[in-house]
């Protein structure tokens, strides 16, 4: 398929495409008359690329996935890589998600000390 019908199918633009194959996470080949032409593996890498966008990974962080799908495998995750940047995704958003909750906390003890509602008890937890 063409460089147009790719994007289409895959939700995206065609400078996408291109960029995605300057970063090397998408390789084109041409046909005789100099046109890009993909199949339905790289529509599987696309899929792939952008679920993970989707869900707050940076390109870069996409990499490995697209790595162990080239490699013949039939999910991008199954690689000791690809699970490497879960591992890492996982901490990040644990972090982020403790830093939310200290922040929480902190205007909630603000709101009671300005007269305005009581904090929330430790046991209902944060409402993020």
């Amino acid at each position: 398929m063409r460089i147009g019908e790719l994007a289409a199918r895959a939700g995206t633009t065609t400078r996408t495409l291109r960029y995605y194959e300057s970063r090397g996470l998408l390789s084109a080949r041409r046909a005789d008359n100099g046109y890009r032409s993909y199949d339905e593996s790289d529509l599987r890498l696309l899929r792939q690329i952008r679920t993970l966008q989707d869900f707050g990974f940076d390109l870069e962080e996409t990499r490995p996935f697209v790595d162990c799908l080239r490699a013949g495998h039939p999910q991008g995750d199954t690689c000791p890589a690809s699970l490497d940047v879960y591992r890492r995704k996982l901490a990040e958003l644990d972090a982020l998600i403790d830093e939310l909750r200290s922040v929480r906390a902190e205007i909630g003890v603000r709101l009671a000390s300005a007269g305005g509602e009581e904090p929330l008890c430790e046991l209902e937890g944060p409402k993020l």
